[in-house]
């Protein structure tokens, strides 16, 4: 499995990765119906491209067709997108994140989620992490 690019994504290429990860795989003609607001066939086949080029799709042939699937499971992307975030933002700061979370989230968390995050916290305290 090829290791992804640090790049960056740019806001279209994480759209496509997420109809990527959604559908477990797509082709052009797949990603263009599911994007908001779509570029040209031409544009989305660029970009499939590029993500391709920076490890975080390969391809299958599909007759005619190609088929994209990610290179990673969406799990791991996330957890290496969140590392940049708190990098970038956080000062690497897991606590400054949280606090910002909650202080820019505009819906009021339920009982039972309040209860799952002091589970995690909890558990994540007696690891030592």
């Amino acid at each position: 499995m090829p290791k992804t690019s640090s790049a960056h994504l740019s806001r279209r290429e994480r759209q496509i990765m997420d109809v990527i990860y959604r559908l477990g795989q797509a082709s052009a003609a797949d990603v263009l119906e599911n994007l908001p607001d779509p570029p040209s066939y031409s544009a989305v086949r660029a970009l499939l491209r590029v993500l391709e080029a920076k490890g975080h799709v390969r391809h299958k042939r599909d007759g005619a067709r190609y088929l994209f699937l990610p290179t990673q499971p969406r799990q791991h992307a996330a957890r290496s997108a969140l590392r940049r975030l708190l990098q970038t933002f956080f000062d690497n700061s897991a606590e400054k994140a949280v606090a910002a979370l909650l202080d820019a989230s505009e819906a009021k968390m339920s009982r039972a989620e309040w209860d799952r995050l002091a589970h995690l916290i909890d558990n994540a305290r007696k690891e030592g992490r």
